[in-house]
């Protein structure tokens, strides 16, 4: 483990010896503390970016690697700072980071050139804390943004272990981010000896449901926020349990025959037409595991005894996730399901932005309903929905596909500079209007103007 740390260390051009600058202030360090923590692990550094943080096993690049485009650019130069990792109270062990085996992990940064703002985030998927760094920390810690980020309180692919009933496991999503939020918010005041001005919650795909859910439920606590892609959960449906089972029925034979009726009813369930050439990386890698782990959480007596299914099981075998039909299941599971349901009533500013070639979460039965949903809640006037043209839900395709699609990174950074300036100004300087932003320029991976 030496060596390879050494090694990495070498390879990002970082002396070992001075992982930790004698030149980095880190004022008020002892001062810092995070309330409610069960554990905490505070360091000065001479920088907070990935870059960085790789060298000296502050992030972990298994959790955020595979998330961004190699095209796509950070800002350049050191921030230094301070970075605190720890847990809050938890009773699960899914998070092994640092050895702890314990959830409820949370990552905050708190860079020496404070802006005086903060930003709230939760890992996308089923990953940690870390998730973020590249796309989002990065970003927001050299603009001087304070920055906290939580594992959820469950993580991996036996997430919906936790918790006793069916929805616990999300459930408690919503209670470690407003736990991490309050604790951020008094960490940012024993940093810097004053609470921040503004606080803003983001994330992208579960991380935008985080989001949606948060400027419904906790206000209070938030002055505004960015939904990347957020998931769509409703009892009624859409839901990811009534898009993905089609896609797993259907898809094998449209892919072995090109079966024009597999391939409507795949289109029906709210995949784009002309995202074809995505469907087998999504089959294989997002799909099936999707629709077991999250049927698991909220429909665990379909299977019987089994704990998420049969991977990658044909339609017509026993307990296929590919034959699951959500409109047909007990009420149960549709009480599962309004237990952590999005209702539209936002209670400050958002920006929604979701990509046309998304094959996850098809914007169709995801985004499209959500901005449906809050204007018929009368919050129209606090929205934003930017749809962008070739979008898919992981800017890492962009590198396959450089001709088809294009990363939403540089639009979610535009968005959020829009969403600033629209909360800031005490609204009267307006974001562009819902739009769609078309696929043009010269650096998709870097560049989107917002109009």
């Amino acid at each position: 483990m030496k060596k390879l740390l050494a090694g990495a260390l070498l390879s990002l051009g970082v002396c070992a010896a001075h992982a930790q600058s004698p030149l980095v202030s880190c004022a008020n360090f002892n001062a810092v503390d995070v309330p409610g923590a069960a554990k905490i692990d505070k360091v000065c550094l001479a920088d907070l970016i990935t870059k960085y943080l790789v060298a000296v096993n502050r992030t972990d690049i298994s959790d955020w690697g595979t998330l961004h485009s190699q095209a796509t650019r950070n800002p350049p130069g050191a921030v230094p700072g301070i970075q605190v990792d720890g847990y809050f109270p938890d009773t699960s062990t899914t998070n092994g980071y640092f050895g702890w085996f314990h959830d409820a992990q949370f990552v905050i940064r708190l860079p020496d050139n404070w802006n005086g703002k903060l930003v709230v985030t939760g890992a996308p998927g089923v990953r940690r804390q870390y998730a973020n760094d590249y796309l989002l920390s990065d970003w927001f810690v050299a603009r001087g943004y304070a920055y906290a980020s939580t594992d959820k309180g469950n993580s991996g692919t036996s997430f919906q272990n936790d918790g006793v009933n069916p929805g616990d496991a999300i459930a408690e999503w919503h209670r470690r981010v407003t736990e991490l939020t309050i604790a951020a918010k008094e960490t940012v005041r024993k940093r810097y000896g004053q609470p921040p001005a503004y606080t803003y919650m983001t994330g992208l795909s579960n991380g935008g449901y985080l989001t949606r859910y948060a400027l419904e439920n906790r206000p209070d606590l938030y002055d505004g926020g960015v939904d990347w892609e957020g998931v769509f959960w409703r009892p009624e449906g859409p839901n990811i349990l009534t898009s993905l089972p089609p896609a797993l029925k259907w898809y094998p034979r449209w892919r072995a025959t090109r079966d024009a009726n597999a391939y409507e009813q795949i289109i029906a369930a709210g995949y784009a037409r002309g995202s074809e050439f995505l469907w087998e990386h999504h089959w294989g890698v997002y799909w099936d595991l999707t629709q077991r782990t999250y049927r698991e959480e909220m429909d665990p007596t379909y299977d019987g005894l089994l704990n998420g299914g049969i991977a990658f099981c044909q339609s017509g075998e026993p307990y296929c996730d590919a034959d699951y039909d959500y409109a047909t299941r007990p009420a149960a599971v549709r009480d599962a399901v309004a237990a952590i349901s999005l209702t539209g009533r936002i209670g400050k500013p958002m920006i929604t932005l979701h990509g046309t070639m998304d094959s996850l979460l098809p914007m169709r039965t995801n985004s499209d309903n959500y901005a449906e949903m809050i204007r018929k809640a009368g919050r129209g006037n606090l929205h934003r929905y930017y749809v962008v043209e070739a979008g898919n839900h992981v800017d890492q395709l962009y590198d396959e596909f450089p001709d088809r699609l294009r990363p939403i990174a540089p639009c979610y950074r535009a968005a959020f500079v829009a969403l600033e300036t629209w909360v800031e100004s005490k609204g009267k300087r307006m974001p562009p209007d819902s739009k769609s932003i078309p696929r043009q320029g010269a650096d998709l991976a870097n560049e989107c103007p917002l109009g």
